[in-house]
Formats: structure tokens, sequence, C-alpha cells
């Protein structure tokens, strides 16, 4: 007996896959058209969340341990009790979710650079973002994480040059990919600089980088801060079969 003509096949590929795959948001920005995407992942069975910036994947839920070390590596060097912490970068909220488990921390503002980031934790779209935005140490600020580090007025738009005990960024894929070229002057001497002015004495840099230990960076980390060290986080990766690693920072 003969199988259903090829036309339905595809139609009925189609409808398995959109049922697959739901985009949740989608807007046009100065940087490209950025999108938030909620898949089935069948091989795991679990829904996953991504984001997209045109056709660059930049982030997944897949694969979050090392976003969420970030938090706890860069806060484990800190001194003392009521925190207060800048995260550059919101995502899909990973790191300042973690950030927020740690009961020393008594503010966090959360820097973003893109509206629609915002807007989706703000509507709750993204799995933990209760947690996030209910939280009354939380405050999501709308700005450009570089721009205000290079600043004398710092992170807190109702307090210039206000001091933390803690910056943890997690925005650029490694401080040699950069997503915008803009970024590039961060990631030098003077860059770094600039931002420990607005660290307290013995606060805490945290930097995530998708890429292995980079000596030319240690180098300017210990160049500015006392201390550093680069901590490779691995996770299994289902994708490979095997195991991935990134990179944390923490420098003071």
């Amino acid at each position: 007996m003969a199988g259903p003509p090829r036309q339905v096949t595809a139609v009925r590929e189609l409808t398995r896959m959109s049922a697959r795959l739901q985009e949740l948001a989608y807007s046009e920005t100065p940087r490209g058209t950025i999108s938030l995407r909620r898949r089935r992942e069948p091989t795991l069975d679990v829904d996953v969340y991504e984001v997209k910036l045109d056709e660059e994947f930049l982030m997944s839920s897949l694969f979050t341990v090392a976003e969420i070390e970030l938090a706890r590596l860069g806060l484990a060097q800190t001194r003392g009790s009521d925190l207060d912490v800048v995260v550059g970068g919101l995502g899909l909220g990973c790191t300042a979710r973690a950030a927020l488990e740690d009961p020393r921390v008594r503010s966090m503002i959360v820097v973003d650079a893109l509206a629609e980031v915002i807007d989706w934790h703000e509507r709750k779209l993204l799995p933990g973002a209760d947690d996030l935005v209910d939280d009354p140490r939380t405050r999501l600020v709308l700005a450009d994480f570089f721009a205000m580090a290079a600043s004398d007025d710092g992170f807190d738009p109702d307090a210039a040059g206000r001091r933390f005990d803690a910056v943890l960024l997690d925005i650029d894929h490694t401080p040699r990919h950069v997503l915008h070229p803009d970024h590039a002057a961060f990631y030098s001497l003077d860059g770094l600089r600039r931002l420990k002015r607005h660290l307290k004495p013995h606060g805490v840099f945290a930097l995530w980088s998708d890429d292995p230990p980079d000596d030319d960076f240690i180098a300017l980390l210990d160049g500015v801060f006392d201390s550093s060290e680069a901590h490779v986080v691995t996770f299994a990766n289902f994708l490979t079969g095997g195991h991935s690693a990134n990179t944390v920072y923490v420098a003071r």
C-alpha cells in the first residue's frame, strides 16, 4: 500500500516541528533582530529556552552551569555581609538568580542594554523570572554596562559614585570575542582600572568566558587587582557525548 503523498508528509513534519518550537518574543533592535524561543529537546525531554541575535545564538538554558558558577565563585571571594552586587548582562537570569541564593546579598543591580530582555523577565516569559523580579533586592536597569563602567557615576542611576562588593559580568563571549566593538576597550588595563573604581576595598570582579583561560587577560587582571584566578568549569554536553568547559575569572 502506498504511503501518504510527499506534500502530506512535509506538512506533518512541519507540524511536529512547530509543536516543538515556539517563538515567545521577537523584536528589531539597533543591534539586530533579537528573539526568545522555547523548544522541546526530545533527547532530554525538557523545554529549552534560547536567545538569538540575528542568526547568532547568544544563550541557551541547556548549558547554564558556568553562568551559575560565575555568581557562586565570585561571591565566595567577597568579605563580610550585606553585599551590594552588580550583574552585567541579564540574559536568561541564571547568574542573577544564583547571586540571590547567597543570603549575604543585600542589593543587586542587573544591567542590560536591551529593553526586550528586561521585558521578557518582567512579563515572566522565562522560568524563574518570578523569583528574580519579585525579590525586593533586585533592580533591573536598562543601560550600557560598559559605558557605566567607564563613567564616574558608575552603576547606580540613583546614587552617583556608589561602590559595590562584587561585579559579575556575562555579556561578551570572551574578552577577545565581543558582541560589539565598543566593548573591546573594557578588556584593557585602562578599562579594568575604571571598573575597579566602582568596587569597594577588597571588592571582587568576576567574568564568564566561553574560551579556555587566556594568559594575556590574566596578566591584565594581575596588573589591576591584587590577585586573580581562572576557574575552569566543566559540564556534561549531551550534544557531543562528552564534556565542555567555560572559564570564570575572579579578581580582587
